[in-house]
């Protein structure tokens, strides 16, 4: 005896809901397994909660960072840094920072904290500052000056601090490499606008915030950052893709007209 024709058509039915479900399941599936490729080995979204790199980065700015710009270690692959170094020794299709990048990385005084900071230094180099300018292997790095940089004093009050461009000399160490913007808001007697003469080792780099006089980085002696071995580096800053005012959150969507900065999205990182 055949099927009769209603049952037919409701078994029909089922056939096509199941079906539909387990494409949605596989999309959801694929889309979750690209998602994981792209952040581990590609790109991979920060925040920057600090100000040690005003006026370059901002707090509240949300920035996409290259995985592979530097190639891959145990600190860079999610799933391995807690297995020590000999799940990963060195680097995977390494290549060194250049001077001027902006670098995420571990720092070897806290290797469970991400830090952001530029790469002043490079293998060999000798750093030094003098009276809040920066030299490099003996030689004083070109500054000019810029209109007085507006921001809040440590108290919460307005303030204007010196604002400079600096002009880094290249990897190669010849002049004219990366420009960027510099704040020292102790002007150039700060806290560490003066210290002895740092021989990057082999291997390793050395690392200052922009915010020059608000910045724990490779000139504080006994710091968490130090000298930042080669495979302790994370990826390369790229591009801004979010960011919103200093205390505001960025998962309040009804106060985004007022609270974001809708000029810095999709700015490169420099």
């Amino acid at each position: 005896m055949s099927e009769p024709k209603f049952m037919k058509a409701a078994n029909d039915a089922a056939a096509v809901k199941e079906e539909g479900w387990w494409e949605t399941v596989k999309v959801i599936v694929q889309a979750l397994l690209i998602a994981l490729v792209v952040r581990t080995l590609l790109f991979q979204p920060f925040n920057i909660p600090s100000g040690s790199l005003i006026p370059t980065l901002l707090i509240g700015d949300y920035l996409f960072v290259s995985k592979y710009s530097y190639g891959y270690s145990h600190y860079s692959l999610p799933g391995l840094i807690d297995l020590a170094p000999s799940a990963m020794p060195g680097r995977l299709f390494g290549a060194p920072p250049k001077r001027g990048d902006i670098a995420v990385f571990r720092p070897p005084g806290d290797a469970d904290e991400d830090f952001i900071k530029r790469v002043i230094g490079l293998p060999g180099d000798k750093i030094q500052m003098i009276k809040g300018r920066l030299y490099i292997n003996d030689v004083e790095v070109p500054r000019e000056a810029a209109p007085p940089y507006e921001m809040s004093d440590p108290y919460g009050k307005p303030s204007q601090v010196p604002h400079y461009f600096e002009t880094l000399p290249d990897s190669k160490g010849a002049p004219g490499g990366v420009r960027h913007e510099i704040i020292q808001r102790d002007g150039d007697e700060g806290a560490l606008a003066n210290t002895g003469v740092f021989v990057v080792p082999p291997d390793h780099y050395f690392m200052m915030g922009d915010n020059r006089d608000n910045s724990s980085d490779s000139r504080v002696v006994g710091g968490v950052v130090g000298y930042v071995p080669a495979e302790n580096l994370i990826g390369r800053a790229e591009i801004i893709f979010f960011s919103v005012e200093e205390g505001s959150a960025a998962w309040q969507i009804w106060k985004w007209p007022e609270t974001v900065r809708w000029s810095r999205i999709f700015q490169r990182v420099r």
